[in-house]
């Protein structure tokens, strides 16, 4: 009997336990694969996938003839920020539950968790409430103090800054759950000899909690590079209001594929941009992973 045999053998009671999770990927990420042509050819509804004549790389120009440069420019830049903001928030936040006591600490995740479950849409009417040129809440507290109003809507350099409080305010609850479950999971001994040696508070989290749980914000970091060309599309497009003016600092490619896509409907330029986010996205992964092993060689996911 072979050696991979014996070892399927042995853990088999494993493989049956994590085969509803085998078949879900398989149906919904290997499966809908062959929807790979559709970049490649100029989608008939008659006609089908496979009878569809080929167009070769002509969807792929609707991306590359636009203003693309800008356009991935804002997607990555915003994502980046996302990324960065949210683990220096998601870490601190869970570092301050860590020393609350387990009572509180469910309070506290309750309500940062809650935003997570709040539709960008109505996200978009909260924040049109606090910004509105005339009825906003923060240019009346700006009127209050004999200040002139702030145009919100017509200014695109204020919008960097309001995409990233509220991409922090809404997925705080989320990140933070996941660090902090992993500092659970810390060895109690270390903080004791710590605070033996006369560490503070702030000495066991920079010297202690923080290197213990790096794997996982590795980990979380990576996996949100590898959609570093993917937006939250409800975030760009109903926060904003899809609003022209702010464009130069707001229009990602999914808003910008949307709108495109909105007028043509044509699913072969749909494809080709969901295939470029994918294609690039897999890039960075890898080379992301491949400098955290020249740093760090135990650090690395594969």
């Amino acid at each position: 009997m072979s050696k991979h045999l014996k070892y399927f053998r042995s853990s088999f009671g494993l493989t049956l336990l994590a085969l509803p999770a085998i078949v879900f990927i398989f149906i919904f990420s290997y499966v809908p694969l062959y929807g790979l042509v559709l970049p490649f050819k100029e989608y008939n509804f008659e006609k089908g996938f496979l009878h569809s004549p080929w167009i070769g790389l002509t969807n792929f120009e609707f991306l590359f003839n636009s203003d693309l440069l800008h356009i991935i420019r804002n997607t990555v830049v915003m994502n980046a920020l996302f990324i960065s903001i949210n683990v220096i928030v998601e870490v601190a936040v869970a570092l301050l539950l860590f020393e609350l006591g387990k009572r509180a600490t469910k309070v506290y995740q309750t309500v940062l968790f809650l935003p997570f479950f709040i539709s960008w849409i109505v996200v978009s009417y909260a924040v049109f409430g606090f910004l509105d040129s005339d009825t906003g809440i923060v240019n009346k507290l700006l009127a209050a103090f004999g200040m002139d109003p702030v145009m919100f809507y017509n200014s695109p350099g204020y919008w960097p800054l309001i995409l990233v409080v509220a991409h922090v305010w809404k997925f705080l609850g989320y990140g933070t759950l996941m660090y902090y479950a992993a500092l659970m999971g810390i060895d109690a001994e270390y903080y004791e000899a710590a605070r033996l040696d006369g560490a503070t508070r702030f000495q066991q989290a920079w010297h202690i909690s923080i290197p213990l749980i790096r794997p996982i914000i590795i980990i979380m970091v990576v996996l949100s590079i590898g959609n570093i060309f993917y937006s939250d599309f409800g975030l760009f497009y109903s926060v904003t209001q899809d609003n022209a003016l702010l464009y130069p600092t707001t229009d990602v490619i999914d808003t910008y594929v949307y709108r495109a896509l909105r007028q043509l409907g044509d699913f072969g330029m749909s494809s080709a941009a969901g295939l470029f986010q994918s294609i690039c996205g897999f890039i960075v992964v890898v080379l992301s992973n491949y400098a955290i092993g020249k740093i760090s060689k135990e650090d690395k996911l594969f």
